[in-house]
C-alpha cells in the first residue's frame, strides 16, 4: 500500500539549511572586537515611513580595523539613523561628522566578552531548536506514512536517515558556536 512512501529529504535539509544560514547571520552581527560591516545588518532605521535596515539608508564603510563608517544619502535621515545604532544595543556611540557617521569600535572588556558568548550560545540553542522541529516534522512524515501500511523496516530506515541529518547539522550547529565563541573570546 504505502511501499511507494518517500520523504523528501531534500525539503528537510533545506529547512535545516535555512536555520543555519539564519545562525551564521546572527552571529555575523555579534561583535568580536574587529569592525564589520555585517555587525550593522540587525540595525533598522525609521526612513520614510518603514523600518530599513542600516544599509539601505547610506554606504557602509570598514575604513579601518576598529571603525565603521556610514554615508548617509539623505541628510534628513542622519540623526535617526544615529539615534537608531544608540538605541540597538551594539554599545558603539556614534560621532558624527556631516552626513557620515562614525562607529569606533572600542575594545571589548572581559566582562562584555563573556556577556557575548552567552549570547551566541543562546542563537546557536535558537538554530538546534529549529533543526529538531524540522526532525520532528520529517517523523511526523514517517509515523502517518506507517500509519498508512508502511512496513516496519522502511519506518526505521526514514528515522535513521532523519535523525542522522539532524545529528550533521548539530554538529555544524555545535562547530560554528565553539568558533565564535573562540573568536569573542580572543584578546
Amino acid at each position: 500500500m504505502s511501499d511507494d512512501f518517500m520523504l523528501d529529504t531534500d525539503d528537510l535539509e533545506r529547512r535545516m539549511d535555512g536555520a543555519m544560514a539564519n545562525l551564521r547571520t546572527e552571529f555575523a552581527s555579534l561583535r568580536t572586537g574587529r569592525a564589520s560591516a555585517s555587525m550593522l545588518e540587525p540595525v533598522m532605521v525609521d526612513a520614510y515611513g518603514s523600518m530599513t535596515p542600516v544599509n539601505q539608508v547610506g554606504t557602509v564603510n570598514v575604513p579601518e580595523p576598529r571603525m565603521v563608517t556610514i554615508n548617509v544619502w539623505d541628510k534628513g535621515l542622519v540623526n535617526k539613523v544615529d539615534k537608531a545604532i544608540r538605541e540597538s544595543g551594539l554599545g558603539i556611540n556614534p560621532q558624527m561628522n556631516g552626513t557620515i557617521i562614525m562607529l569606533p569600535i572600542p575594545e571589548l572588556n572581559e566582562e562584555r566578552r563573556r556577556e557575548l558568548t552567552k549570547v551566541a550560545g543562546s542563537y546557536a540553542e535558537n538554530a538546534r531548536v529549529s533543526v529538531r522541529n524540522v526532525r520532528r516534522d520529517g517523523m511526523d512524515q514517517i509515523k502517518k506514512a506507517k500509519a498508512d501500511g508502511m512496513s516496519e523496516d522502511d519506518q526505521k530506515l526514514w528515522e535513521g536517515e532523519v535523525q542522522e541529518m539532524t545529528d550533521r547539522f548539530i554538529k555544524a550547529v555545535d562547530d560554528q558556536l565553539e568558533t565564535k565563541q573562540g573568536e569573542i573570546m580572543q584578546v
